[in-house]
C-alpha cells in the first residue's frame, strides 16, 4: 500500500514538474469596471485577481473576491457588496476558458498578439458563456494579457432599483489586466 502511494506521488510530481514550465500565474491581476451614467461615475477596481495561463493548452482562468473591489466612495462599496453583488452570498466571481486561436501566439517571440478567448464567466452565482477579444503581449521574457468587454447586468441577475436607475448603467464595461510570472 505504502509503496503504491509512494510510486504514485513520485509519478504525480514528475508530471507536475514537466508541466509547470507551461503554467504562468499572477495573484496581482487587475479587474476594473465602469457602470455609471452621465449622472454618476461608478468605477470599481480590484488588484487582487488570481489568474493562470497554460501556454501549451491555452487554458486561462481568473478568480476574484467580490469584496476586494474598491470604489472612490465607501458608500458605493457598501451598496455594491450588499445590494447589487450580495458578496456574502456570492463571495467570488470567476472565469474559466481557453484561447481559441493559440497558434497565433509565439511565446518565444516578442510582440502583441490579438486572440479570442471563450469560456464561462460566473458573476453573482450566474454562469454565462462569453467570447472576448484579448491581447497577449510577450516582452522581455514576460507575458501579459489585457481584455475589455461589456456585460449586461441582467444576464447575471444584478438588479438595479428604480430609485437609482438613472445613475447605474444597465451594462458594465469591464477591463482585465494581468502580468504573469512563470510557475517554478
Amino acid at each position: 500500500m505504502y509503496i503504491r502511494f509512494f510510486a504514485m506521488a513520485i509519478l504525480t510530481m514528475g508530471v507536475l514538474t514537466t508541466h509547470a514550465q507551461d503554467i504562468w500565474f499572477t495573484r496581482t491581476g487587475t479587474i476594473s469596471f465602469h457602470a455609471g451614467t452621465s449622472i454618476e461615475d461608478i468605477d470599481g477596481i480590484n488588484n487582487e485577481v488570481a489568474s493562470f495561463l497554460n501556454v501549451k493548452t491555452g487554458e486561462i482562468a481568473f478568480t476574484v473576491l467580490v469584496k476586494s473591489f474598491h470604489f472612490r466612495r465607501s458608500l458605493m462599496e457598501e451598496h455594491f457588496n450588499e445590494n447589487y453583488m450580495e458578496s456574502t452570498k456570492f463571495p467570488k466571481s470567476s472565469f474559466s476558458g481557453k484561447i481559441t486561436d493559440l497558434s497565433k501566439i509565439s511565446f518565444s517571440k516578442e510582440g502583441n498578439y490579438k486572440v479570442t478567448v471563450e469560456g464561462d464567466l460566473t458573476i453573482h452565482g450566474e454562469k454565462r458563456k462569453i467570447t472576448v477579444s484579448s491581447t497577449i503581449s510577450i516582452s522581455g521574457g514576460n507575458i501579459s494579457a489585457i481584455s475589455g468587454f461589456t456585460i449586461p447586468m441582467s444576464d447575471y441577475k444584478i438588479n438595479i432599483p428604480g430609485v437609482v436607475a438613472d445613475k447605474v448603467s444597465k451594462k458594465a464595461n469591464v477591463e482585465v489586466k494581468c502580468n504573469y510570472e512563470k510557475k517554478n
